[in-house]
């Protein structure tokens, strides 16, 4: 299973349409992942034609959103994988062993709000945040992720440039 993760993409400022080099990852994704901060739910419905998504509320979501069907918090099974998903996992400290106690049966807790990538693992659960494909910040590029599951394992997590 393929899955896209994208978050804070901040529509309409940010997002006007879905750019070309991240439409060129959604090609193929059997689910897309949205760790929040959409801004406005017509995001989600253009996602929605390359494959389902699943999408949690982020701080700057409204209840256009909310009525799309994204709840704060998120636990779903993918291909097998325990997977979470919140926007604001909190302050980089203790960050891991917060997500274990927060999500205790998740195998990946998927996150947002940084707009920073990171894929890591601590406490026993591993944590990914794709960072922003439109919102870079102090990063150099805007990134989503890929995540590549099998038979109950996650077998790749990438960050990938988009701009």
């Amino acid at each position: 299973m393929r899955a896209v993760v994208v978050s804070d993409t901040h529509a309409p400022r940010r997002w006007k349409s879905c750019p070309p080099r991240v439409a060129e990852q959604l090609r193929g994704a059997d689910v897309i992942l949205h760790a929040g901060d959409v801004c406005t739910a017509s995001v989600l419905d253009e996602l929605a034609e390359y494959a389902p998504v699943h999408a949690v509320l982020g701080n700057n979501d409204g209840p256009d959103v909310a009525e799309w069907g994204a709840p704060e918090r998120l636990e779903l099974g993918l291909d097998g994988l325990a997977v979470a998903m919140v926007h604001d996992s909190g302050q980089a400290r203790g960050r891991t062993a917060r997500m274990r106690r927060w999500f205790p049966a998740a195998d990946l807790v998927v996150f947002g709000h940084s707009h920073i990538p990171m894929d890591e693992t601590g406490d026993g659960v591993r944590i990914f945040n794709p960072g922003s494909p439109t919102d870079r910040r102090r990063q150099p590029h805007g990134t989503v992720g890929l995540l590549d599951i099998r038979g109950g394992r996650l077998t790749e997590a990438k960050i990938v440039p988009v701009t």
